[in-house]
């Protein structure tokens, strides 16, 4: 693909039950996740009326006798994966998935920084941009937020790696540490932040765009979610709630704030 090294390029829903997943959030941020996906594999595209922002796969029995648990994910580009792979390996990261290739899609292989926190790292065989990452666009991702138990290391891992910089911070109120920005790219693309309570789950969470955030929050409430937080306005004046679906993941809603 041709978006920027080390920028977002797609995201993915690992789901025990990708049926009540669509039905989940199509409601809470106007989808159109497939209802059935390819023969021999359970995987759905999530589409925003604009393009795809990700897909959806099943979480297996053996992918959970494995360890893996329903999470969202997400993949970051690089031009090399095997080579990436083994630079993450010797920064105190870990390959958990060795590189694959799928024919006409792509190389990716699953790997984890320094913390445990895992990701994807993928070549894309397109020759168009991804647009699953976009600030502005109806239904696509508009913030990429690390929470971490060691931010100084994990801030370097991905300096290292990706190239990521991180020209500006917020302090948090009651010391509780440095909400830091994260630079790739063209511009921002989210922040980094430290664990703010030992029950806060630790990993990357996503946020993504809606037109009004109290439908949101009330789809994720009839739903059988739960709203952790908001709906509250953030310092750009767009409002945002974060919120858990019905499996327990974790995942952000953002939308424009009440006009002036």
């Amino acid at each position: 693909m041709t978006n920027a090294y080390g920028t977002p390029i797609w995201y993915e829903l690992v789901s025990p039950d990708p049926g009540a997943s669509r039905t989940f959030y199509d409601a809470v941020l106007g989808w159109e996740i497939d209802a059935e996906s390819p023969a021999g594999m359970d995987y759905r595209m999530i589409a925003t009326g604009n393009g795809n922002v990700g897909g959806v796969m099943r979480l297996t029995d053996e992918m959970a006798a494995g360890g893996a648990t329903p999470k969202w994910l997400f993949y970051i580009g690089v031009e090399d994966v095997d080579a990436t792979a083994a630079a993450i390996t010797a920064a105190g990261g870990a390959v958990l998935m060795p590189a694959w290739s799928i024919p006409g899609i792509g190389r990716m292989a699953v790997v984890a920084d320094p913390q445990g926190i895992p990701f994807y790292i993928m070549r894309g065989d397109s020759d168009e941009a991804s647009t699953a990452f976009d600030r502005t666009d109806m239904g696509k991702c508009h913030w990429n937020e690390l929470v971490t138990s060691d931010q100084p290391s994990a801030n370097a891992f991905y300096a290292t790696l990706f190239g990521w910089s991180y020209p500006n911070k917020m302090v948090l109120p009651d010391g509780r540490g440095d909400y830091v920005f994260v630079h790739a790219g063209d511009g921002e693309i989210g922040a980094t932040m430290p664990r703010q309570s030992p029950d806060q789950p630790l990993g990357w969470q996503f946020y993504f765009r809606a037109p009004d955030i109290e439908a949101s929050a009330a789809a994720v409430r009839d739903g059988g979610g739960t709203v952790l937080l908001g709906p509250h306005e953030v310092p750009d004046g767009d409002r945002i709630i974060v919120a858990t679906d019905p499996h327990g993941v974790v995942f952000g809603v953002v939308a424009a704030g009440a006009p002036a």
